[in-house]
């Protein structure tokens, strides 16, 4: 069993406190009436999970991926519906291509990966709001549902045995695998991010690889990382809720050989035209930093029929015709509270976490006007 842990609510950190003074002084009004009238920038918000926050003992998966609690979920979208403009990205696109600029204080939601709690949780809230959201899928978790690698290799390094060890020669790791529950979970961290390094085959082979190891294989998806249905994402569709692309297996696009990058972008097309029927192409590239994607990514993305793509790199979007194929984003995380969240969408390059470049200025993609 699951125990949710207490949130006390307050601000986290210097940008917390600070985003949290602005808020309670009602400087953000202010400054927000300023910054319309000056940059009419898109602004697009990245959530993965929707849950109550868990107690770190006794949750088994990846709390990163947790961006806020329902409750505070609530507050953000009242907020978005009182006093900014929230969009459709399939009604950026359109205006895109018409030439049209966007409007002041302009917010798109967004949802990455496809867990069940955007159904359960995240989905209600939006409908009674009246605020739309776009939800980018993996379809081949919604398929199968099975659970995300990444997420599951977690799983395994939290209930890896005693005697354990975590061998990655690729990387050149050779580690027994910590005793404290704590230290397991900075480990999965650690590797998480190091492991982003390789190809994305061989990414995959590790997870599996460690799955014999250690005894705990993928077969069944445990209620706290259970992707959505179909049937679900219909209902959400039907109301009004956009379902994009997140590819098929949630790979790092760049890092597969060129067939299997075309697949995932062409396949995870296919399936959502039979699924959910016509719609304005959307795609959001798995994990989504400056390494996950280049020109060959964003040329299989445009000749599948997407009109748009989101990158997962932080910032905020002053001309996106310029970069339609990697709309900045500015994630949402579990800490934030409401001021630091008015902050950010108010002052983001100041409250948002910078992304740190991961490739050389030379290899990354140009932005793509067309």
């Amino acid at each position: 069993m699951v125990t949710e842990a207490q949130d006390n609510g307050r601000a986290s950190g210097l940008r917390g406190g600070l985003g949290e003074l602005c808020y309670s002084s009602g400087l953000l009004h202010t400054l927000q009436r300023l910054r319309a009238w000056w940059l009419k920038d898109l602004r697009v918000l990245a959530y993965h999970r929707i849950m109550p926050l868990p107690d770190p003992a006794t949750y088994d998966f990846d709390l990163e991926l947790i961006s806020t609690s329902p409750e505070r979920f609530r507050e953000q979208m009242m907020m978005l519906r009182e006093r900014f403009r929230p969009m459709r990205l399939s009604d950026v696109a359109q205006m895109i291509e018409a030439g049209k600029t966007i409007p002041a204080d302009a917010v798109v939601v967004t949802f990455d990966d496809g867990y069940d709690d955007n159904y359960h949780i995240a989905f209600p809230i939006l409908r009674e709001l009246g605020v739309p959201a776009t939800f980018f899928v993996s379809t081949g978790h919604i398929d199968t549902g099975k659970p995300y690698a990444y997420d599951w290799l977690v799983h395994m390094i939290l209930l890896a045995p005693a005697d354990a060890r975590l061998r990655v020669p690729e990387l050149g790791i050779d580690t027994p695998v910590p005793t404290e529950r704590e230290e397991r979970r900075a480990l999965g961290t650690e590797l998480l991010s190091r492991m982003k390094e390789m190809d994305a085959l061989a990414q995959s082979a590790l997870i599996e690889r460690l799955q014999l190891e250690w005894n705990l294989p993928a077969d069944h998806t445990p209620a706290e990382c259970r992707p959505m249905t179909w049937d679900q994402l219909r209902e959400m569709h039907a109301a009004g809720m956009e379902i994009g692309s997140h590819g098929v297996h949630h790979r790092m696009l760049s890092k597969l050989p060129l067939a299997d990058m075309e697949f995932e972008v062409q396949h995870s097309r296919d399936t959502l035209l039979r699924e959910l029927g016509p719609a304005v192409g959307l795609m959001s590239y798995p994990v989504g930093g400056d390494r996950a994607f280049d020109d060959a990514v964003v040329k299989a993305t445009r000749e599948a029929g997407f009109a748009v793509a989101c990158s997962y790199i932080c910032g905020t979007n002053p001309e996106p015709a310029s970069n339609r194929y990697s709309l900045y984003r500015l994630p949402v995380e579990r800490n934030m509270g409401p001021g630091w969240f008015a902050a950010m969408l108010t002052m983001p390059s100041l409250m948002s976490y910078p992304t740190a470049s991961r490739v050389p200025a030379e290899a990354q993609a140009e932005p793509c006007s067309s």
